[in-house]
């Protein structure tokens, strides 16, 4: 559990008990803290009976004995309007945190060589295949790495600080929202597109809230930023404009100084040190224009933290990928199953059809905010679609004059005829690639892949039962077709 020394003795809210929120509490409360504590849900709140941070109602809280409420990152602080909870913080003139400021404190408060390395990792795409991806390069080298954040564990959940240690974080723009003096040794944002723009109102919000990575950044501190997108090359070119140490990274081209992929080969030109670090492109696992810019940024990473590139690829090659990323869940009779249901925006899914032939594609759910363009010019790959959830009617409007399409109420009834159609077309791609958020049928994108993954089980169970019967039914001593063949020939 990550000590929390700044808070001894204060009284603290926490308000979402989520696995953060719980998190959250326990830490504050083995720091020193007296903790008030709710949720919304009821069920939620009764995990918290016969603890020290028992739930009790925002109402029934010493508000003007608040030194801090700390909410969960979804809870809404300005649009498409402030939470009731943050209004009445506001009011009474408590301040309003996340578990990352808490965190972020802790490690402000110590001085060199105390204060262990931070790998910050955000943007639109990749920022969990990047985070796992360094996390599992430097422990493959050696070093004491903590991952964690937004993926797998919560930030307060991992160990405390110790010699030689790095935390790697995943960090999403309704956390960094929530943080005022995080400061990482290296800050990574990888591109922009327009994405929850339902909380931050607009893009220009969206990407300040990620762009608060470098507000504290110091000139030792190093930025690593994809310039494959117009904003990120804006907020690129700003950062060297300040004097702040830069290294972009492309997956689109050459750089005169960086990181950069070409033809599925990694290279990097930072000062003295120039070279070609290896290729990529037989990793199953980091396939495509989107997962080389994903590379880069962990082989940018990884330098900085003294691995040699040669060590940093060949650890490339290990790396297993996660689930819900173009994972794939099945092969058979030429027929690839891919869950990618993490591709909840349109710029994710147009990644993923991009680096796939005979594609029978399975999206929808709902939709957000954002133009459809993108995936127009990638569905040249496309030999079906099926359409479902609350956007099935416009994705079928909009794609339905460029590629076959059907509508159906859920994802079992895509993936059934999907499966049939790549079977009866002799081999293809199944993949899920819905370019939608999952809320409108499922709890999350993981329910959503998971449900896929046993669909596609299921199926092919079936598939497998029904040969197994046709072979027993076969009479005895029927010929095959291939000994039919055979003696025809002799």
């Amino acid at each position: 559990m990550f000590p929390l020394p700044h808070v001894a003795k204060k009284k603290i809210a926490v308000f979402g008990l989520g696995l953060t929120g719980l998190a959250t509490c326990k830490a504050l409360v083995a720091s020193g803290a007296e903790v008030f504590c709710w949720d919304e849900s009821a069920a939620t709140c009764a995990k918290t009976k016969n603890t020290k941070y028992a739930s009790s109602h925002p109402k029934e809280w010493p508000w003007a004995e608040l030194s801090s409420l700390v909410v969960s990152p979804g809870v809404p602080l300005t649009h498409p309007q402030p939470h009731v909870i943050v209004r009445k913080a506001q009011l009474e003139g408590v301040e309003v945190i996340g578990d990352i400021e808490l965190f972020a404190r802790t490690l402000n408060s110590l001085d060199a060589p105390a204060r262990p390395r931070v790998i910050g990792v955000t943007g639109t795409n990749g920022k969990s295949t990047t985070t796992a991806l360094i996390g599992h390069i430097l422990r493959e080298s050696g070093r004491r790495v903590h991952v964690g954040g937004n993926i797998g564990e919560p930030l307060l959940s991992l160990a405390p600080p110790s010699d030689g240690a790095i935390y790697v974080l995943e960090l999403s723009s309704y956390q960094l929202d929530l943080a005022h003096s995080f400061r990482p040794s290296s800050g990574i944002v990888l591109n922009f597109a327009p994405d929850h723009l339902e909380r931050h109102g607009t893009m220009a919000n969206y990407i300040a809230a990620k762009a608060r990575m470098f507000a504290h950044g110091k000139d030792d501190d190093l930025a690593i930023i994809g310039i494959d997108d117009p904003d990120a090359q804006s907020l690129c070119a700003e950062l060297v404009a300040s004097g702040r140490r830069v290294t972009p990274i492309s997956s689109g081209g050459a750089l005169g100084r960086g990181i950069f992929a070409l033809d599925s080969r990694l290279y990097y030109r930072l000062g003295q040190k120039t070279g070609e670090a290896g290729s990529i492109g037989g990793i199953e696992t980091l396939r495509g224009s989107h997962n080389a810019q994903n590379a880069a940024a962990a082989l940018a990473a990884v330098m900085e933290e003294e691995v040699s590139p040669a060590v940093a690829i060949r650890s490339m090659e290990r790396f297993k990928g996660l689930a819900h990323r173009a994972e794939i869940v099945a092969r058979e009779d030429g027929v690839d199953f891919i869950n990618d249901s993490k591709a909840t925006n349109v710029a994710a899914a147009a990644n993923a059809l991009e680096n796939f032939d005979n594609i029978y594609w399975i999206a929808g759910g709902r939709a957000k905010d954002e133009p459809l363009t993108a995936l127009r010019y990638a569905i040249t790959g496309v030999e079906r679609a099926y359409f479902i959830g609350e956007a099935a009617e416009t994705f079928q409007t909009s794609f339905g004059g460029f590629v076959p399409s059907r509508r159906f109420d859920g994802l079992e009834q895509a993936v059934t005829a999907a499966t049939e159609d790549a079977f009866k077309a002799g081999g293809g791609v199944v993949l899920l690639s819905p370019a939608c958020a999952s809320h409108d049928q499922f709890r999350n994108f993981e329910d959503r892949g998971d449900t896929f993954r046993l669909i596609v089980s299921d199926l092919l169970a079936e598939r497998s039962e029904a040969r197994s019967a046709e072979t027993e039914d076969e009479p005895p001593g029927k010929k095959s077709d291939a000994d039919i063949d055979q003696g025809a020939a002799a």
